[in-house]
């Protein structure tokens, strides 16, 4: 598949009229929809906005590259809108958008159309191949401009490290964004594009939405001068433990690939220290503003819930479908789903999953806060949220605590005849900030013992944590 398979003529306007950003994706998913991709325009219309409040997409250097990945998608695709003027939005660069590229990616596991999308993401970082399309005079040219340039850029993959030497410097970087599909792979080609400029030999691996892509090896990190993290959500960091680490976010990888790349080979970076409460050399790295922090730590978490909520919601439609097949669609009233034991099998593994959700959200908040020691910890607030409290009667302090206690007890615990105490999902949220802080307060507490108990601190940090949650 090629970029151009993904574009329809009729999902392409040369210059349009500048409008502000609302004005601008409303056009944006008005020309999708020419293309014949969406099934439900509202609800793709919907994410679209969802995603961009969570973060722009104007890249800077003037483009723009929103996208959904949606149910109502039938089929990857892509809209395009060149405006020369230029239009406010809120790039990250501060300059405004003169060209824009919709995605729309069907919410399915193959994700074959991911490759050619970061093929465009990377290709628009070419400046002569973005001004060639944004000055296009016509839809044929602006699609031939594509298919040169993609064509050039597959034969360059093809010839990419046969002939080079290898050079002193050598770099090892990873990029991630929340969603995956853009920004990932556009600070990759940064990197790599300024590190052949430099002359350094580099190797990135991109985390999206595919998967882990080009993974760098125990050996490359062996010999790597440095390595540059630049992802705005939890990636693997242990195998970095004792070499030089750059972190940053990846819109820095985009827009400071040179000065990251410099900072690389000179060494000028913080000793990563893999084991919790080991203190950090070097220059403390910009992690970005407080909000930045908090959408990247409840991404962590909301990426590893999904797979639970939709594989859930599956095996439960599963049950339904089964026992509207055998006949009792009509007859099964309260038990519908579990008249025949395959349906009944389905549902309860579905609720099951489904039961997980707000535990494996607070966990992962949790983790991508405090690391491994928070996980747990995480876990079990979550399962206190989603579960509730337990009842106070049977016990034989229940009417006779005081002073703190008695604010423990009614805290942790409700009465015979009490109301519900579930949380549920924003339990589990404030659940899991609070079990990642705490168990960050705990890193910091147990950093100046002595190393010979290193092996034993992240049980001592997970157990102390308990207790400060109740």
């Amino acid at each position: 598949m090629r970029i151009r398979d993904l574009l329809s003529v009729q999902s392409i306007e040369l210059g349009g009229t500048p409008g502000d950003k609302t004005e601008v994706l409303n056009h944006m998913v008005d020309l999708m929809a020419k293309g014949g991709n969406i099934s439900d325009v509202e609800t793709y219309r919907k994410g679209v906005f969802a995603r961009e409040e969570e973060g722009t997409t104007g890249i800077g250097m003037g483009i723009a590259i929103p996208h959904c990945k949606s149910d109502a998608v039938k089929a990857p695709g892509l809209a395009a809108m060149t405006i020369k003027e230029g239009t406010d939005f809120e790039s990250l660069d501060g300059t405004p958008a003169k060209i824009i590229f919709l995605i729309a990616a069907p919410n399915t596991n193959d994700n074959v159309h991911l490759q050619v999308l970061s093929k465009l993401s990377v290709m628009l970082m070419n400046d002569s191949f973005t001004n060639s399309l944004i000055n296009a005079s016509s839809v044929e040219e602006f699609l031939s401009i594509i298919d040169k340039e993609e064509t050039k850029k597959d034969a360059e993959s093809g010839e990419k490290g046969s002939t080079k030497a290898e050079s002193e410097v050598f770099i090892l970087g990873v990029t991630a964004c929340p969603t995956g599909i853009a920004h990932t792979y556009m600070a990759a080609e940064a990197l790599e594009r300024k590190a052949a400029e430099l002359g350094y030999k580099i190797k990135v691996e991109t985390r999206g939405s595919g998967g882990a892509k080009n993974v760098v090896t125990d050996a490359e990190i062996a010999k790597a001068s440095a390595i540059i993290v630049a992802c705005d959500t939890k990636v693997p960091m242990d195998r970095f433990d004792g070499k030089k680490v750059i972190e940053c976010k990846v819109a820095d990888g985009i827009n400071k690939a040179e000065e990251l790349l410099k900072r690389a080979a000179k060494g000028d970076a913080h000793v990563y220290k893999a084991e919790a409460g080991a203190k950090r050399e070097e220059v403390k790295e910009d992690k970005g503003s407080v909000g930045h922090q908090i959408y990247t730590h409840l991404m962590s978490g909301v990426s590893h819930m999904l797979p639970f909520v939709i594989g859930g919601g599956i095996m439960i439609a599963l049950a339904f479908l089964i026992d509207t097949i055998c006949g009792y669609g009509a007859t099964g009233g309260g038990n519908f789903g579990t008249m025949t034991p395959l349906s009944a099998f389905f549902k309860y593994a579905g609720g099951l999953a489904m039961g997980l959700m707000v535990p494996v959200l607070s966990g992962y908040i949790a983790y991508s806060i405090a690391d491994r020691p928070g996980l747990a910890v995480g876990f079990t607030g979550g399962l206190i949220a989603s579960s509730g409290n337990a009842i106070a009667a049977g016990y034989a302090w229940a009417d006779n605590v005081t002073g703190f206690q008695k604010l423990v007890a009614d805290f942790a615990f409700q009465s015979a005849n009490g109301g519900n105490t579930v949380s549920g999902f924003l339990g589990g949220i404030v659940a899991g900030f609070l079990a990642g802080f705490v168990v960050l307060m705990l890193k910091k507490m147990f950093s100046k013992l002595s190393a010979s108990l290193d092996g034993i601190k992240p049980k001592w940090k997970r157990n102390c944590s308990r207790i400060c949650l109740g």
